[in-house]
């Protein structure tokens, strides 16, 4: 990206009447661009956000991070997101060097230097054909690392060298629903005094579908575009999995992004995850999976435009389904009790104890409505 697309996208961006904005940062590997260009990204959005809250996130497979970068990502308080699939034999598998060997090392490195520097540190984990298999020992190593924050990426692409099918190094729905099943039933065991001691992304953003709040996580609500991909060269889209020629919105240099989030075209485009199969709309779990991500029914012919995953949800929610709903429950009563005792303590310092009660008793408000 150019200082000139740069410029243009951060002043436009910040432009907006919102408060609080969010900017994540990817690639390819988007330490490529070197430490200078994010400095010059985070002086712009002082220059141009005063008054706002801006929020910065970097997506890395952690190779080129190193003490400088480590520093820099804390003192500006972006939250990272570390490509790492678990222990070293799974790591490995797949995250090689162009000249052969494994990645794990550098990248446990890079973890731990985040962490020492206070970075806030999600670990990014691709679940393919091979790692699948490993559901408790990557769990294990991501907790014994410190990476308490998890995100499972379930990989799925079309083989290259036959359309008509996945890659063979996706994961299929039936491992990846025992992974998911194994990875949930360590998440609630490590609850302590009903709080999670862990973060797992796709079971907490359930918890905002099953209590009726739109969920976090893109992939579960009901239509896509709740946020825009902006290219290199300035071009935008609705979506990074979706940078085609056809979804182009346009071009940071010759319009707003306002402009293109509002546009007819942008809301066609998440009208379509919308447009489900009579499978989908007959399902029992509809109101929590939403038919999975667009990209999804797309990658493999043979799923015919149902979720690759499909079989892994079922599975999951027959499995975590009722205990995700007492689970939201829980929550809501928790908040709803916060909720009334804020209310109270504000109450008590507005009025004070010793003073009448404001219902008109005549007793005392701490005899009364403050007992």
């Amino acid at each position: 990206m150019t200082n000139d697309v740069l410029e243009r996208l951060m002043r436009d961006f910040l432009s907006t009447p919102a408060g609080e904005l969010t900017i994540g940062w990817q690639g390819g590997e988007p330490t490529l661009m070197g430490l200078p260009f994010f400095e010059k990204a985070v002086a712009l959005e002082e220059r141009h956000g005063a008054g706002k809250t801006v929020g910065n996130g970097l997506q890395t497979n952690g190779l080129l991070i190193d003490r400088a970068w480590a520093k820099f990502l804390k003192k500006y308080n972006f939250l990272v997101g570390l490509s790492i699939d678990g222990p070293e034999e799974v790591h490995d598998h797949y995250r090689v060097l162009r000249g052969g060997g494994g990645t794990h090392a550098r990248v446990i490195e890079a973890a731990r230097m985040l962490l020492n520097e206070g970075v806030a540190v999600n670990a990014l984990t691709v679940v393919n054909d091979h790692s699948v298999r490993f559901a408790d020992e990557i769990y294990d190593h991501h907790r014994k690392l410190g990476l308490d924050f998890m995100q499972f990426i379930p990989c799925v692409e079309t083989d290259p060298s036959d359309p008509g099918r996945s890659a063979p190094f996706s994961v299929n729905a039936e491992a990846y629903g025992a992974f998911l099943c194994r990875v949930f039933d360590r998440w609630r065991a490590d609850f302590r005094n009903g709080v999670p001691t862990t973060s797992v992304r796709f079971f907490e953003s359930l918890l905002f579908a099953c209590a009726g709040i739109p969920p976090p996580d893109c992939t579960l609500c009901e239509t896509c575009g709740t946020y825009l991909v902006v290219e290199h060269n300035g071009d935008v889209f609705a979506c990074d999995f979706f940078v085609k020629p056809e979804w182009k919105l346009g071009n940071v240099m010759e319009g707003t992004l306002a402009a293109m989030f509002t546009s007819a075209r942008r809301r066609e485009f998440g009208d379509r995850k919308a447009s489900l199969t009579a499978l989908c709309n007959s399902c029992c779990w509809l109101t929590l999976c939403r038919g999975g991500c667009l990209k999804d029914r797309l990658r493999d012919p043979r799923d015919r435009g149902v979720s690759h995953f499909c079989a892994a949800y079922k599975m999951f929610f027959e499995h975590a389904g009722a205990e995700l709903q007492n689970l939201a429950v829980s929550r809501r009563t928790q908040r709803e009790a916060e909720r009334q005792r804020r209310a109270r303590v504000a109450l008590v310092q507005s009025v004070g104890r010793n003073n009448p009660c404001p219902c008109g008793s005549g007793l005392k408000f701490k005899k009364c409505c403050g007992r």
